[in-house]
């Protein structure tokens, strides 16, 4: 009999259909089927043994929740008779947005099990979820976004080492980080079968990116950096296996059903009883030539504009030409932004000749490549990685890569390597060039008749949250723009981590930083900046909601009650426009 693995997990949601992801235990039908008559099926594909669907569900309401069970086979799976939680619902987009909500974070190492010692304190997820269940009816999310990190295969936990060690020798590379695809299956049971995160994933969309340590930390750091990874015999199972299951458990769902429908890739896998190999080739051209795929993708919420950007496999590496975008896909990014704007840039087609099989092909989230739309009020930068720092990690890393390009001689470049992979100097500052294009590309795009209220960088990564305001010599955007950082949602934040990024937005620190960028002959950045809100560090979630052409940021932190149960306390909530 048919079985439930993991999931569901609720994606994609528009006015009148969604997808809803399965993991099964055997070839299987997974059907969706909704209170209000709504329904969809979808046969599993198998990918290394482990069977999957992704199940477009169509004829839903708009602006209506509707309850949901999974059948596979015929036979009911989801809820199961035992659900300690209330009914899944889908809830579609209202033919007028009125208020969007907005949650996002990154960096979630799984909770441990039930009545397990939690180190690092109480997960934000679990929390987030837990309010929601107590009050089913109140406010939630419309939208969680993940940014990055939302697996960690080079950390493991103590259970998760175990069981590695019943199938290899750690004794023997990569020891107790994860090889392959079946540990990395491994990876996402145990973070996505939390009860709690669970319950959440099935019934409030979202969208995910990739950072380094879904799979490897300081992933493309450097040209130099990946040709010792390279040089080892087991990288390449490593990236192949983590490009896959990042394709299966993440990236599928971020696809709107028309783009699935168009996808050569996702209909080659579906069409062969095993698309392990399908799915292999395409990774390892993915791995060899990364500008041949597209990973970023956009979605538009009535007039809310999010464009996820990859900012760690779409890198130029070689030092004299290093950029955190290719050619293409800063391209894309441009043209995303701009499409449909007064004054902007419409689209039709591709660009660059990337591959259709990955992302959006048309560029407009829909699907239909018309590439007609009216202004946004509010844009939305999703990139795992900070564009604007502390001034001193800007200055450090802006140095660090005039050394590494050989501003100061060989001797300079070779210590700028170590200090580089040594220091994690990968951020959007350490790519000048793209630091300042993006710059330059949030200022057109916030800067004209038909400028949006608000442009948004969301951001993770550096395990504490903050919120940092730009300003443009000459004449500033008519958008409010911003760096919104939130990380993590269940991880580590030594004291280490709390008093370097304390300094490092101190004014002191500034001075220091200024000092170190003309060691580097570095040229000033396009745009100066300042912390407006935090630091701030715990497990935490920031929230923005939406409203018309004003918008509202709430951060809030998972605090442990004296009974044991968790919550999360209002650490700030500000009007931002």
């Amino acid at each position: 009999m048919a079985g439930l693995r993991l999931g569901p997990l609720l994606r994609y949601t528009d006015g009148s259909c969604a997808t809803v992801w399965v993991e099964t235990n055997r070839p299987c039908t997974a059907e969706v089927r909704c209170a209000d008559g709504a329904r969809g099926t979808s046969r599993t594909f198998q990918i290394a043994g482990h069977h999957y669907a992704l199940v477009p569900v169509s004829g839903l309401t708009p602006g209506k929740a509707t309850e949901y069970d999974v059948l596979l086979d015929g036979a009911h799976v989801w809820p199961p008779p035992d659900s300690r939680f209330p009914p899944s619902v889908i809830t579609t987009s209202p033919a007028v947005h009125e208020e969007m909500r907005i949650a996002f974070g990154s960096c979630r190492w799984a909770a441990p099990p039930a009545g397990g010692k939690d180190r690092v304190g109480p997960d934000a997820l679990d929390t987030l979820s837990a309010r929601i269940a107590a009050d089913p009816q109140g406010a939630r999310p419309d939208l969680l976004l993940l940014l990055g990190d939302q697996v960690y295969a080079d950390e493991v936990s103590d259970a998760t080492r175990h069981w590695i060690a019943g199938r290899r020798d750690l004794s023997e590379p990569p020891g107790d980080q994860v090889a392959d695809y079946e540990e990395y299956t491994r990876l996402y049971y145990e973070s996505w079968l939390d009860p709690e995160v669970r319950w959440l994933l099935s019934t409030v969309p979202s969208c995910m990116i990739f950072d380094d340590h879904d799979v490897i930390d300081d992933w493309n750091t450097s040209a130099a950096w990946l040709a010792d990874m390279r040089a080892t015999d087991w990288w390449r199972e490593r990236v192949l296996s983590g490009l896959m299951s990042y394709w299966v458990y993440q990236q599928l769902g971020n696809l709107s059903p028309d783009e699935l429908a168009a996808d050569p890739l996702y209909a080659a896998v579906r069409e062969t009883p095993d698309g392990t190999d399908v799915l292999r080739t395409f990774a390892a051209r993915a791995d060899a030539d990364p500008a041949s795929v597209r990973w970023s993708y956009r979605r538009d919420f009535g007039r809310v504009r999010l464009v996820m950007v990859d900012s760690r496999a779409a890198r130029v590496l070689e030092e004299d030409r290093r950029t955190m975008l290719d050619p293409g896909e800063a391209a894309w990014l441009r043209e995303q932004i701009l499409d449909g704007r007064v004054g902007g840039e419409n689209r039709d087609g591709d660009t660059e000749g990337r591959d259709s099989e990955n992302g959006n092909r048309d560029g407009n989230g829909d699907g239909d490549g018309d590439g007609e739309q009216s202004a946004y009020d509010h844009l939305l930068i999703g990139t795992s990685l900070p564009w604007l720092l502390p001034h001193l990690v800007h200055d450090v890393e802006a140095w660090n890569a005039a050394m590494c390009v050989g501003e100061r001689g060989a001797r300079w470049a070779r210590l700028g390597e170590r200090i580089r992979r040594g220091a994690d100097l990968e951020h959007w500052s350490a790519f000048p060039s793209s630091f300042d294009a993006l710059a330059d590309l949030i200022a057109e795009a916030g800067t004209d008749p038909g400028a949006p209220a608000t442009v948004s960088v969301l951001s993770g990564d550096v395990h504490h949250a903050y919120v940092a305001e730009p300003s443009w010599p000459g004449r500033a955007p008519d958008a409010r723009v911003a760096q919104l950082t939130c990380s993590p949602v269940h991880n580590s934040v030594p004291l280490s981590i709390r008093l370097g990024f304390r300094f490092g937005w101190s004014a002191l620190a500034r001075a220091l930083g200024r000092r170190i960028a003309r060691h580097g002959r570095c040229a000033p950045p396009a745009v100066g900046w300042r912390k407006t809100g935090g630091p701030w560090f715990g497990n935490q979630l920031m929230t923005l909601t939406l409203r018309g052409r004003s918008a509202r940021l709430r951060l809030e932190q998972a605090r442990a009650e004296r009974d044991g149960a968790s919550v999360l306390r209002m650490i700030t909530d500000r009007e931002l426009a």
